[in-house]
């Protein structure tokens, strides 16, 4: 049982915290090759499964770099050169077109092409380090551990490799690749004038950014207004539908409000329903000859060829989109703040009432302290999700009313459907992905910023 239990301490045994430098630094020459040669000291050292895949995976890499990869990072320097044309073709007599570089593709490609490089820099570090814990087993008189014993580990200490390596790979092929792929368009010349495979488009640098904050010019002009109706759109909302989400929730949980689920399944039914059915209901109802000022004229309130323009004046556009979104918002902040305010401690309650503290005096030194510092982060969330709300503006305003002071842009414009405009509409892809690593700045600093000046962040325990 002892030697047993000596061969299983001897099998797991390796250099602590060993890292890349240790291994390139104290490694002997073997473990060094591991580096260039990947799965060499594996193989060496008789592990040849693991050393063959190592080496397999170099082989292809290899073998890709050779047969495409160079090209692609040459293409992605120049993000192409020759530009398709029109040939004439005598034997036809027609003209055709020539086939020609094609800059997105170039672009893609060369992102990709850098990813597999940074995977199989990460192979090497892994070939060599596994290399240099071979030699120290083997230094140290430790069995080496062969197939059967990597295959046995998968199940146990490396557990964790054998489940989240699939997901990380699908992380990083559909999720971070087109997102540096995405935000380097920021720095070329892709829009409208420059539409692949037609146009080349070419890298502008900073020239993008410098336009959005050159003073005078119309993007400018557009960013900042745009911005700061974001900014206030987001606050309004966020605040505005946690305050009578929260006022709702204390009156349906107070004690003397009788039939409690009911009055939380009529409002709960705003939520069933889809939020676009519920946006474009309300579109229709306000509009210049909705069911709103259908009635305002027929009991006279209005003229009979007036209406009351919702979405098509700026200010009142804006006031309607905020009171349409309580609609949407309260329901949901209302489940929220029900299951919090159920797990408030009574005794806390029962305390300030023996103190003589009144109804308002318990709400605010006890409830509402108790709510925010709970729902603090949940309400970073709700800011982050309304600056990016895509759907509100989208459906009840379209971003409307325009205007020619903007670039592109409606007075109701949230960064996200000024982007959406520009890219989808006007194919001005590089202001598009400017917009996006701006908009993505904003809610990173705002959101990091506000969290740690919160009790959430400073006293996790304070309500425990």
């Amino acid at each position: 049982m002892s030697i047993r239990k000596n061969k299983k301490e001897a099998h797991y045994s390796k250099p602590a915290d060993a890292s890349v430098i240790d291994a390139l630094v104290k490694g002997n020459i073997i473990t060094k090759l591991s580096f260039v040669i990947c799965g060499f000291g594996n193989i060496v050292n008789k592990q040849f499964v693991r050393g063959l895949a190592f080496l397999a995976l170099e082989v292809g890499y290899l073998m890709y770099m050779i047969s495409f990869g160079i090209g692609a990072l040459g293409d992605f320097v120049t993000l192409g050169t020759v530009e398709q044309g029109q040939v004439y073709n005598e034997a036809l007599g027609i003209y055709e077109y020539s086939t020609g570089d094609n800059s997105m593709l170039c672009l893609l490609y060369g992102v990709i092409t850098l990813f597999l490089t940074a995977a199989m820099l990460f192979i090497a570090c892994m070939s060599v380090k596994s290399a240099y814990c071979t030699q120290f087993r083997k230094e140290k008189g430790m069995l080496v551990p062969k197939f059967r014993d990597d295959l046995r580990s998968l199940k146990e200490e490396n557990l964790h490799a054998l489940l989240l390596t699939l997901p990380i790979i699908g992380i990083i092929t559909f999720t971070i690749v087109p997102l540096v792929f995405m935000i380097l368009i920021a720095f070329t010349s892709y829009d409208r004038d420059h539409q692949p495979p037609g146009k080349l488009f070419d890298w502008v640098g900073l020239d993008n950014f410098a336009a959005m904050f050159q003073q005078g010019s119309k993007l400018a002009s557009t960013f900042w207004p745009v911005l700061g109706w974001t900014l206030i759109w987001a606050v309004v909302a966020t605040i505005s539908c946690y305050i009578f989400g929260l006022l709702l929730a204390l009156l349906i949980n107070r004690k003397g409000t009788r039939f409690k689920g009911f009055w939380r399944f009529m409002f709960v039914l705003s939520i069933a329903v889809p939020q676009f059915v519920s946006l474009l209901s309300m579109r229709t109802i306000f509009n210049t000859n909705g069911p709103v000022n259908v009635l305002l004229r027929t009991f006279g309130f209005i003229g009979a060829t007036e209406s009351i323009p919702f979405f098509t004046d700026a200010t009142l556009a804006k006031i309607t989109i905020i009171v349409v979104n309580l609609w949407i918002g309260i329901p949901y902040t209302m489940l929220s703040t029900t299951g919090i305010l159920q797990n408030i401690p009574a005794e806390l309650y029962e305390a300030a009432k023996i103190d003589g503290a009144n109804a308002f005096t318990i709400f605010r030194k006890i409830t509402l302290p108790y709510m925010v510092f709970v729902m603090t982060p949940n309400l970073i969330t709700s800011f982050t999700g309304n600056i990016n709300n895509f759907n509100v503006i989208f459906l009840l305003s379209g971003g409307g009313p325009d205007t020619l002071d903007y670039y592109f842009a409606g007075k109701t414009d949230l960064l996200v459907t000024w982007l959406y405009r520009l890219t989808i509409t006007q194919k001005d892809y590089n202001l598009g992905a400017v917009i996006g690593i701006l908009t993505f700045v904003v809610l990173a600093v705002v959101s990091l910023i506000t969290y740690r000046r919160t009790g959430s962040y400073k006293d996790e325990g304070a309500f425990q």
